[in-house]
């Protein structure tokens, strides 16, 4: 097994973990918070979304996914709207607002499936290929993947765990 299908790998186990941490929820439980400031089930989904969405697509040289019409929208964000949700104070976490539990898992779907179409058609060479130059030491694409990978399931799993106090 090479590097791009431990990664295949990886990726392919979190739709099932999104889809089980939102599946069947009503608007309102999706917002559900477990303490003022913490994160709903919604946004967790939605933000780990947008980091696989907005990373994914930054080392893919094309437009995310939630630039297309609609999908901000769908989210209570106006249209143009790409932030990811870094950052967010507790009164932009309340501010994502899904217009449905299917709204989240259509939308990781698409996300997901650009982001397998990419790592199949990936190389050993393009993994260490450097992607940020920011930090010390430069970061790869195969480092910038696993990060994504990490933080994806970390968030998942939060939403999990919300889930289940609902």
């Amino acid at each position: 097994m090479d590097a791009k299908d431990i990664l295949a790998d990886a990726f392919g186990r979190l739709p099932e973990l999104v889809h089980a941490a939102v599946h069947d929820l009503t608007p309102e439980q999706l917002t559900w918070a477990p303490a003022p400031g913490a994160n709903s089930i919604g946004w967790l989904v939605w933000h780990l979304t947008r980091v696989q969405d907005d990373h994914v697509a930054e080392v893919i040289g094309t437009d995310q996914v939630y630039r297309a019409p609609g999908w901000p929208e769908r989210f209570g964000r106006p249209a143009g709207s790409s932030d990811t949700g870094y950052g967010h104070t507790a009164a932009q976490i309340t501010g994502i607002i899904p217009e449905s539990w299917q709204a989240l898992d259509e939308y990781y779907r698409a996300v997901h499936e650009r982001t397998l179409d990419f790592i199949a058609g990936l190389t050993a060479d393009d993994l260490d290929r450097v992607v940020d130059k920011a930090w010390d030491p430069p970061v790869t694409l195969g480092v910038r993947l696993v990060s994504v990978y990490d933080d994806d399931a970390q968030h998942a799993a939060q939403a999990a765990y919300v889930r289940g106090l609902l």
